[in-house]
């Protein structure tokens, strides 16, 4: 069952339910309950619409998370993103698709920072493993064309490079390709997660980038109740138990605050599940 479809076909029993309830309280002639039934199927078709779109794109654009980092001073650290040369070593499709997210979160890192070298080399591991996982029309042909014509406009390139992420992943989701598709969300949010978590040497002490993990606990929920009715396929079970322990500390925060050995904790989790991914 896709996750698209499960998700709305969840959301629509609950809304059923919801305007049932709430129609069987109040005596209105048909005419009236004709109009309010349309007013209500436009509010519910706008909802299901959102909630969708949250799910089809989880987790907010890993832009968001980088562009933060460079507003708080954060810079730019070449050797957290993971080596081109490296794309060689991913013959299977579970790794071609995990390092894909994290390609795609290296050139959004490289984006934001304007490196423009390091996002053209993400850009070509990126188009090399979209053609080795047979999901080339994902991408329109002046894609590339455009990238480089926009190295300048980062708010252009931005918008193509988001654009070009959602485009993957839904592609992936119509054509069969639903679990591979999380593996690269799932690898596009650790990444993120961990260039967040070890961008600077002292991360608990500097309070924006300790309020930045913090604010992925939304986000990894997001991610796991995506990934839970593909739960009993082993690619997606290995995520989700790799990321259980983070999840943890997210729940068993005091008032949401972390505690030093919280924060340690995620950053060195973080770090060994992206080393499985990347190695």
């Amino acid at each position: 069952m896709k996750a698209k479809s499960y998700l709305y076909h969840a959301l629509m029993a609950v809304l059923i339910v919801a305007v049932s309830v709430a129609s069987s309280g109040c005596k209105q002639t048909k005419k009236e309950e004709q109009k309010t039934k349309t007013e209500k199927e436009k509010i519910s078709k706008k909802e299901v619409k959102k909630d969708i779109e949250e799910v089809v794109y989880p987790l907010p654009s890993t832009f968001e998370i980088t562009k933060t980092l460079n507003e708080i001073g954060a810079s730019f650290i070449i050797s957290l993103s993971n080596e081109p040369e490296s794309v060689d070593n991913y013959v299977t499709e579970e790794k071609q698709a995990l390092n894909l997210g994290v390609y795609s979160a290296d050139l959004s890192y490289a984006t934001t920072y304007n490196m423009k070298q390091y996002t053209m080399s993400y850009m070509d591991v990126s188009k090399k493993l979209v053609k080795e996982l047979g999901i080339t029309g994902a991408y329109k042909p002046e894609f590339v064309k455009e990238v480089k014509n926009n190295l300048d406009n980062k708010k252009r390139l931005t918008k193509l490079i988001t654009n070009s992420f959602f485009d993957t992943y839904e592609y992936m989701n119509k054509n069969g390709k639903e679990e591979l598709s999380l593996l690269v969300v799932s690898g596009s949010w650790i990444e993120a997660m961990y260039i967040t978590t070890h961008i600077s040497e002292n991360t608990y002490h500097n309070k924006k980038i300790v309020d930045l993990i913090a604010d992925q606990e939304s986000t990894l929920n997001k991610l796991f109740n995506i990934l839970e009715p593909y739960k009993t396929r082993e690619s997606i079970k290995n995520i989700m138990d790799q990321l259980k322990p983070i999840k943890e500390i997210y729940k068993s925060r005091e008032d949401k605050n972390f505690s030093k050995e919280q924060v340690l904790t995620i950053q060195k989790t973080i770090g060994e599940v992206r080393a499985n991914i990347i190695s």
